[in-house]
């Protein structure tokens, strides 16, 4: 996100990325499953038939969440300062790995700043269930991810 937006885990920034999460999590190909949203950027766990389908979702993801914050922060011009920057998961562990990340990136981010880490799930962030995202349609999404285990801690 550019410096000048507000951040992204107030109630009301949230309140407009929920509802572009929901409008978006299920359209031109691409089918959002999971995410995270922290306080100047989200990560985003998809499904997308094609790159050309990645590419028009989160495009179209993108202009709703920029129409809506412009809009509660009364003001015009670009919300995102990057592009998406994206990553094929090909494996179980891959897919299980993202998806940990992106669940637990609070957690991260409050330990890598010296907050304690919360001790509850995220409230910023979703996966299956919540009304925000969609439920997988691929083998890996769906179950091929929790047949990995976790590595045992060294």
């Amino acid at each position: 996100m550019r410096d000048e937006v507000w951040n992204l885990r107030t109630q009301r920034c949230y309140r407009i990325l929920e509802k572009a999460l929901f409008a978006g999590s299920d359209r031109l190909g691409m089918r959002l499953t999971h995410h995270s949203v922290q306080g100047n950027h989200l990560h985003l766990v998809v499904e997308a038939r094609d790159g050309q389908a990645l590419s028009r979702g989160v495009q179209g993801l993108c202009v709703r969440i920029a129409r809506g914050l412009n809009r509660l922060m009364k003001r015009k011009g670009r919300v995102f300062a990057d592009r998406f920057h994206s990553h094929v998961l090909r494996t179980p562990r891959e897919v299980r790995n993202a998806i940990a990340y992106v669940l637990g990136n609070a957690r991260v981010h409050a330990l890598r700043q010296g907050r304690p880490a919360p001790i509850a799930a995220d409230p910023f962030a979703a996966g299956p269930g919540d009304p925000t995202v969609s439920l997988p349609h691929s083998w890996l999404l769906r179950v091929g991810w929790r047949s990995v285990r976790r590595a045992a801690p060294t």
